[in-house]
């Protein structure tokens, strides 16, 4: 008995055996495609596989159930009863073959997916047999599962487009998973006759249409069925497969092996940008304006939302297919506002601080302005935002640890020569960045100056806030700088927020401007990839229009979207300041004005430039006192100095010089030349505080003559708050030492003491 058993037993074991042996997977045989989607799931690029055939394999759980019921309807219904050939069809495809004269076919699935696999011409008896055979072998090495994944994936669907992961997104734009009941019947109908039905002619039609009856009938109580022979599914052109942001694309494959690469870009806004950009040039072609990039970057998750490399990718007289978005370039003076964030965090400058625009040699170094005109005394705020070279080149001699070159180091900027090849004109772009890493240092300007990466995949996480190289401080006051930036169209400013730069290379080969409109960063770069200058590339006047070009249409398109909230950081106050010399306001400065300050850090003392002077009625000479009010009068005077004195000469705008004094007197003080008294902290004690209670304060306080009416409180040159004569101003050092504090009142009276702290846990 049970050597009756034995072969049926070895049988069995030998079944088993194929069946658990590790079979080459199916996905292995056939090179696949690689495709690019968008965020929202959408194509933008399909590649060929490596033997010249669309085909983007799909696992069957990410194929349709529509397709799935749709192509075994068609091809194979009782495939998962059959061992790979079905005897019962075979025999009927004989007799109405070979005794009706109606030539049929039996093909199973495993059968039709056994003649693509191993290239076998089933048209003559022997190829049959070899086809069936193969058939029987494919189910004994692989599960239906698995013959059913590959067959979905390998079946011809016209011209060189196998299976329908390549077919869905080929002919109806979207994944095999989205597909329709109807998008699915009219895929089923091809691998028949691809080369006819992929044309979606009548053939094809005529196809569809008896499939759907079938379906019907199969399928009776389907709420679907009504509609199925009403609506004609008619596909895109094969010649209509989408090429979309060719440049990003084609960096995405080439840093990223993945079949499916999910992107971050945003089609909508993709489109929105090229059609921006090509009418913008089509309207400046007369100038010689040919070729622009632009990038979008949104600043709350540092994703890629466009990315425009050029004007036109296939167009090879400007040579579309650079991608400008990666070129280096010159970056002008777009570098600017983070050479005045290091100022602002380093005290060397506040936004209210006056800079000299003057003609200076800084060694061999003798910049000039862009308009070779030189403005004077200028505020901080206005030498950035009106691009002054001078004010700049001035400032990157002033700052140090790190240095405008250390911070581009420090930021990730690649490709930059020694620091001494670009000695202070790196303040003036002497260097060379990217787009997307100009992108990424106005995005640390969004982000109150923590350094991001900028992120083009989905599965990239949003990277945690990282070292800040700029304090929130030093990011909020150059956004609150570049945000009065005026509009490069001079149209009022309506909607969001723009905080925004502008940059010229030398000899006028790159016109640029980056910023911040709303929550996102742009970029915006106009020029020739072949470097040929044209003077119509000025940053202010050709890339800035085109900047609040895209800026209005983003703002137009997204309405819903808020505007970036960047509120002021607890680490920023505001004080009074005399506008003309950028110092706390004497009694006789004429114009006060409202300036941001960091507490402890931004250098702030008062105002010496406005001072009074009696003179004589007549003559307008200066008297000496005794004063007599009949025959003379007080009158303030602003006291430049000589050099500024004369460029204002030399500008045209000439100021009034105050008289020299008589030699036999001297000015004295209205009421009293008594400084303030301080009264707190204490001589020649020692404060100790708590880390543990980061509450606790010191009190500054002093007295001061009546006519005081401020005291300013300093730690060396920075301004740490203003209190009034007798009241308390409250600090916290920041760590523990020396500190040379002062107290100053808006008389320029100053009283100073030294104050030891030690901070304790």
């Amino acid at each position: 008995m049970r050597r009756r058993y034995r072969p049926l037993l070895a049988l069995a074991a030998l079944l088993l055996g194929l069946r658990l042996w590790p079979a080459q997977p199916f996905a292995a045989m056939a090179p696949s495609s690689r495709e690019v989607l968008a965020s929202d799931g959408s194509l933008l690029r399909l590649t060929l596989a490596r033997d010249g055939q669309y085909r983007l394999w799909q696992p069957l759980e990410g194929v349709s159930a529509n397709m799935v019921q749709a192509m075994l309807l068609k091809e194979d219904r009782y495939f998962y009863l059959h061992p790979g050939i079905n005897p019962v069809a075979m025999a009927r495809a004989i007799a109405a073959t070979y005794i009706g004269g109606d030539r049929q076919g039996a093909s199973t699935l495993t059968m039709q997916l056994a003649r693509r696999l191993y290239g076998i011409n089933s048209r003559q008896v022997p190829g049959k047999l070899q086809q069936m055979l193969a058939a029987l072998w494919l189910e004994l090495r692989y599960s239906k599962h698995d013959i059913l994944e590959a067959y979905l994936n390998l079946a011809p669907m016209g011209g060189n487009i196998e299976g329908v992961g390549a077919a869905s997104q080929i002919y109806f734009h979207k994944a095999a998973g989205e597909l329709s009941l109807s998008e699915a019947l009219s895929l089923a109908v091809m691998p028949q006759s691809p080369a006819r039905r992929a044309r979606f002619g009548a053939d094809f039609q005529d196809a569809r249409d008896r499939l759907a009856r079938f379906w019907q009938q199969n399928y009776p109580q389907d709420p679907r069925n009504s509609a199925l022979l009403a609506l004609s599914v008619i596909g895109h052109d094969r010649r209509e497969l989408p090429f979309l942001a060719p440049h990003f694309s084609r960096r995405l494959l080439r840093e990223d092996a993945a079949t499916v690469i999910h992107s971050t870009l945003d089609p909508a806004l993709q489109s929105l940008l090229e059609r921006r950009l090509s009418q913008y040039i089509a309207s400046r072609r007369h100038l010689g304006v040919t070729n622009a990039a632009a990038l979008l970057v949104d600043s709350r998750d540092q994703s890629i939302k466009a990315w425009v490399g050029s004007a036109d990718f296939f167009n090879a007289d400007i040579q579309g297919q650079v991608d400008g978005v990666t070129a280096r370039r010159s970056p002008g003076s777009t570098l600017k506002p983070f050479l005045y964030g290091l100022g602002l965090d380093q005290g060397v400058i506040h936004p209210l601080s006056i800079l000299k625009d003057a003609p200076t040699a800084f060694g061999s170094f003798e910049p000039e302005n862009f308009d070779h005109r030189f403005t004077g005394p200028i505020s901080a705020h206005d030498a950035l935002i009106k691009s002054r070279n001078l004010p700049a080149v001035w400032l990157a001699g002033q700052i140090s640890h790190p240095n405008l070159y250390g911070f581009l180091r420090q930021a990730g900027i690649k490709g930059l020569r020694g620091e001494s090849h670009y000695g202070l004109a790196l303040a003036l772009g002497g260097g060379e960045l990217t787009m997307a890493e100009l992108a990424r240092l106005y995005l640390m300007l969004a982000s109150d100056g923590h350094h991001y990466p900028l992120r083009d995949r989905q599965r990239q996480p949003v990277s945690p806030a990282s070292p800040a190289l700029l304090s929130p401080a030093a990011a909020f006051m150059v956004r609150d700088m570049l945000k009065d930036n005026p509009r490069a169209d001079g149209l009022p400013r309506t909607g969001w927020t723009v905080a925004w730069k502008t940059g010229t290379s030398w000899g006028f080969h790159d016109a640029w401007s980056a910023g911040l409109t709303g929550p996102y960063v742009l970029v915006v770069w106009v020029g020739n990839f072949d470097a040929t200058p044209n003077p119509a590339f000025v940053g202010v006047e050709t890339a800035g229009p085109l900047f609040f070009a895209i800026s209005d249409a983003l703002q137009g398109a997204l309405p819903a979207t808020a505007d970036l909230a960047n509120p002021a950081p607890d680490t920023v106050k505001k004080v009074a300041i005399c506008a003309a010399s950028g110092d706390l306001p004497n009694p006789w400065c004429p114009k006060v004005v409202e300036g941001w300050y960091i507490p402890g850090v931004s250098p702030v003392k008062v105002s010496t430039l406005h001072r009074p002077l009696w003179v004589d009625n007549l003559s307008g000479a200066a008297v000496c006192p005794p004063y007599n009010p009949a025959r003379q009068h007080q009158e303030v005077f602003a006291f430049w100095p000589s050099d500024m004195a004369a460029l204002f000469e030399q500008a045209g705008l000439p100021r009034k010089l105050p008289p020299p004094l008589p030699g036999a007197c001297s000015q004295t003080a209205s009421q009293s030349d008594a400084a303030p008294l301080i009264r707190s902290p204490l001589k020649g004690v020692t404060y100790s505080l708590r880390q543990s209670r980061p509450g606790e304060r010191i009190a500054l306080k002093a007295d001061a003559p009546s006519d005081s009416q401020v005291l300013y409180w300093f730690a060396g040159n920075s301004l740490l708050g203003q209190s009034a004569p007798g009241k308390a101003l409250d600090w916290r050092p920041p760590r523990a030492g020396r500190f040379e504090l002062s107290v100053t009142d808006d008389k320029g009276r100053s009283a100073s003491r030294l104050l030891r702290v030690d901070i304790g846990p």
